[in-house]
């Protein structure tokens, strides 16, 4: 199947994610990214004005204003909320061309953070490696940039969860497989991997347990040319890709190609949230998990990521400083 240049470069950007990600379940440092996360790089993916979605606006969130005012929270620039998020790949954050903002799914959480507590957002593009000081020394009132909850960072900082980190097991749109959730099912299959990554990690551990059974393993591919890979998909030279869900999909909703048949956690085997931050015990994060608890009421959530292709990563509820994937 012959594939466009459209078609190439989004799920060319999607794959070489996978290779970005490193293979860290558990063991975290503060400050540094992990799970789906790692995909905050300083590399800024430019989008077409074609990728440009529409931007889900809300209204204030009474409550949320009251227990901003009753917080004692000053922001940086009186009346805005300065939102650091990171520009690397759509969907999550890209600087579309000819726009002056960021778009993608974190700066919109950041927007709608924004308007629920009465104030003007008021975006900042910062490198990923930036962020952590950025919100320590005062210069930015919250992130929402894919940040992975840990216990390290939460020594630091105050979060309130808006989406699970996943990864996506991808397929042909018209291949026979409709589910991989488990070992057995990929047993025999030929999968898409990044080599060094946690979701290679993860099949390899799989491949043990079908092994350990007297089952066929899953034959891991590699391809150091990403188009290849995607043409291997798409000729059936490959069965099915694992890597961070968010990416891929962009690439499904885009192109039509592939289809999500299945998703793991991103700190496999255990389980972790995506969240928004700001500096510990500043009073922000309860007037923030207010906002997103509402949004999560009221359907405002639910189109958000149906906007940008990541229904699969939705939560039922916002927390305050949810369990992280533990200490190293």
């Amino acid at each position: 199947m012959a594939v466009s240049k459209k078609q190439v470069g989004v799920i060319v950007a999607g794959v070489a994610i996978v290779a970005i990600v490193g293979g860290v379940i558990a063991g975290v440092v503060a400050n540094q990214p992990t799970g789906a996360d790692a995909a905050a790089g300083d590399k800024t993916q430019n989008a077409s004005a074609e990728k440009i979605l529409p931007v889900v606006t809300h209204d204030e969130v009474p409550e949320a204003i009251a227990a901003l005012k009753a917080s004692g929270f000053t922001p940086v620039e009186p009346g805005k909320l300065t939102v650091a998020t990171s520009v690397y790949l759509p969907p999550l954050g890209y600087q579309p061309e000819g726009s002056k903002e960021p778009a993608g799914t974190e700066p919109n959480f950041g927007k709608l953070i924004a308007d629920g507590l009465g104030l003007e957002y008021n975006p900042k593009v910062v490198a990923w490696a930036d962020w952590p000081l950025g919100i320590q020394s005062g210069k930015y009132d919250l992130i929402t940039s894919n940040v992975t909850v840990t216990e390290e960072r939460k020594e630091l900082y105050d979060f309130a969860s808006y989406r699970n980190d996943l990864l996506g097991f991808y397929v042909k749109k018209d291949s026979k497989i409709s589910s991989i959730t488990e070992p057995k099912d990929i047993s025999g299959l030929k999968i898409i991997v990044g080599s060094g990554t946690n979701q290679e990690s993860v099949l390899l551990e799989w491949n043990k347990e079908l092994e350990a059974a007297g089952e066929k393993p899953a034959e891991l591919v590699y391809y150091d040319d990403n188009a290849a890979g995607v043409l291997a998909i798409q000729s059936g030279r490959a069965d099915a890709t694992l890597g961070p869900n968010a990416t891929a999909a962009w690439s499904a909703k885009e192109t039509g190609d592939t289809k999500l048949v299945g998703t793991l956690s991103g700190g496999w085997p255990l389980t972790a949230q995506i969240a928004a931050g700001t500096k510990k015990g500043n009073g922000l994060i309860e007037p923030v998990n207010i906002v997103l608890n509402k949004l999560i009421e009221d359907g405002t959530y639910d189109k958000l990521l149906k906007e940008w292709g990541l229904e699969s990563e939705g939560i039922q509820k916002s927390e305050i400083n949810p369990p992280g994937l533990p200490k190293s």
